[in-house]
């Protein structure tokens, strides 16, 4: 979670297995990787799904906060460096920093909203934004930024007893903003097309200092890294003072950089997937760079995930 030092509060995670947690209360136990929840309590059972005994690893397909021996460090650290050493050609790399959104517009006409789900863990990661949706909450702004076709805000608008709550969505690509969706209510969301990389806010739609949360998901992971200081300042600007930021993005080494062949890196950590669209592998420390200069971080936590295929045994 990040804390503003001008405006009281922010909160992100980090990585495709990377979250956060709620800020401290010292009554609570604060714990290195994600989750909302202590896993010890006997009542939850999501993420705590502990590989106890190594013998015990092919009876499920998934493990959570799996630590790498120093082999398997070894063996990323191997391959992400043969990435770095084989990258794409420089002419080639001008195409895909120029115009992203092209690539993210095709994407979202070929696939429209089958490709991402629901996102349903939002409760169990993220209980600010359901507490958002009680009757009781008053009035609340939350603006999903990179919203794809939705999958925040509707997921928010089907379950939301709040006449009070109010979603904004926005997206670069046009074809993710005209996605149709039965949950769309234009009392309660407005969505719109955006760049996160714009100077200034869209202030005909969002005023200076409104905003109680920014949603920030596989967002920040397909910007260059040169417009990263334009987006914390962008975000801070619409943030009221107390306002959160919710963020989740990729982590270093996670299992899709470690798939990227040669020729496909752009920079350090930053590639282009087969469809042109782009993505950037955060460590701690830069999310703890990138925002520093406008947040204080509260908690800033990674999930670290053993994944089976099981029936071949890899």
């Amino acid at each position: 979670m990040l804390k503003t030092t001008g405006k009281e509060y922010l909160e992100p995670t980090m990585t495709e297995d990377a979250t956060n947690v709620p800020s401290s209360d010292n009554t609570k136990l604060i714990k290195d990787w994600s989750s909302v929840r202590d896993i010890r309590q006997e009542t939850n059972t999501f993420g705590t799904r502990l590989l106890e005994n190594k013998e015990d690893v092919w009876h499920h397909n998934a493990w959570d906060h799996v630590e790498w021996n120093e082999e398997q460090e070894i063996a990323a650290k191997q391959k992400v460096s043969l990435q770095s050493n084989n990258p794409m050609k420089l002419e080639d790399r001008q195409i895909f920093l120029k115009n992203p959104s092209e690539y993210w517009n095709t994407f979202y006409k070929h696939n429209e909203n089958k490709f991402f789900k629901d996102r349903q863990w939002l409760k169990i990661e993220f209980p600010e934004l359901h507490h958002t949706t009680n009757n009781e909450s008053g009035n609340q702004k939350i603006f999903e930024i990179g919203c794809g076709a939705g999958n925040t805000m509707f997921p928010l608008l089907s379950v939301n007893k709040n006449p009070n709550l109010f979603i904004y969505a926005c997206d670069f690509a046009e074809n993710a903003v005209q996605v149709n969706n039965k949950e769309y209510d234009p009392k309660h969301c407005k969505a719109f097309v955006w760049d996160l990389t714009n100077k200034g806010i869209p202030i005909e739609y969002i005023e200076p200092n409104s905003l109680d949360i920014v949603v920030l998901i596989f967002v920040m992971s397909a910007i260059c890294p040169n417009d990263w200081i334009q987006v914390v300042d962008n975000v801070y600007n619409m943030l009221k003072p107390g306002g959160l930021v919710l963020f989740r993005d990729y982590g270093k080494y996670d299992m899709v950089q470690l798939r990227f062949k040669e020729g496909r890196m752009l920079s350090d950590n930053f590639y282009v997937r087969g469809d042109g669209t782009r993505v950037y592998f955060f460590t701690s420390d830069e999310i703890e760079k990138i925002w520093g200069s406008k947040f204080s971080i509260e908690q800033n936590a990674v999930d670290r995930r053993l994944i089976n295929m099981v029936t071949r045994k890899i």
